[in-house]
């Protein structure tokens, strides 16, 4: 599903040679992005106001029809034509947020790869010559903290070995390729912002929604769960995809209330 790691990854890579720092280009492409996908959200937004002025009228539907299916899914469809109701309208906003969130995992693991645009057969080469897994998972990261530096030939060239010692990953004196996991640390602190973040920004949003009471149960456990995964997901990868999610999840807590106040 990080097929748009072959868009996003050029982007990052442009960015990154004007504002030569992985972890501040991360935070400006973020902004970007959420930009470009704001008249998404917008429409996203207005569903969900339509949605909770609707739900009451499609329960009574429901209610009222309940004993003959074939009546209610022709009043069904007869309220959808009238009102220009559809059920899906909202979801082309969240599968491309959660496209968009598998491709930067692809990008914050193959950084070397995406952002340094060194080709994926001369990395592979590197990692075997420096005996790291070149399949594996943190193959591209542990590359670049290898350092190149033990006088082992890696097949690349001189403008590729000075492109990865240089490659800037630093952000407040933490690396931002390490993987924290769940031992405790300071660094640990991004995937927590991370995880804070994407609660408060969840709850807002199914509360601006106006739909907080009419969300059915498999709803909210499907909402919740996703997000959960994606949390999860910041303790076992690089940090660089924490730095992502958390301000992904500050612009849409932004994003909900400015689009809340025109559209409720």
């Amino acid at each position: 599903m990080g097929f748009l790691a072959m868009i996003l990854g050029p982007l990052m890579r442009m960015l990154y040679q004007m504002i030569p720092n992985f972890a501040v280009t991360m935070i400006v492409f973020t902004v970007i992005i959420k930009l470009l996908m704001l008249p998404l959200m917008i429409k996203q937004q207005k569903s969900m106001a339509k949605m909770s002025v609707f739900t009451p009228m499609i329960n009574e539907i429901q209610q009222k029809y309940k004993n003959n299916q074939e009546k209610m899914q022709e009043e069904m469809l007869k309220f959808q034509q009238e009102y220009g109701y559809s059920p899906t309208a909202g979801c082309l906003p969240m599968l491309v947020n959660m496209l968009v969130l598998f491709g930067m995992v692809e990008v914050v693991y193959r950084p070397v790869q995406y952002i340094l645009g060194i080709p994926k057969d001369a990395i592979s080469a590197a990692c075997t010559a420096l005996g790291i897994a070149a399949n594996g998972a943190a193959a591209q990261t542990g590359l670049i903290e290898a350092g190149l530096a033990n006088g082992v030939d890696t097949g690349l060239t001189t403008e590729q070995l000075s492109s990865i010692a240089n490659f800037n990953t630093s952000f407040l004196g933490m690396d931002m390729c390490t993987i924290t996991g769940f031992s405790f640390s300071l660094i640990m602190i991004f995937p927590i912002i991370a995880a804070v973040t994407m609660c408060i920004s969840q709850v807002l949003s199914t509360k601006m929604s106006g739909q907080q009471a009419q969300m059915q149960g498999s709803m909210k456990v499907m909402m919740w769960g996703m997000n959960i995964m994606f949390v999860f997901m910041c303790f076992q990868m690089p940090v660089g995809f924490s730095l992502y999610y958390g301000t992904s999840n500050i612009f849409m807590m932004l994003q909900t209330v400015l689009t809340y106040k025109v559209y409720n």
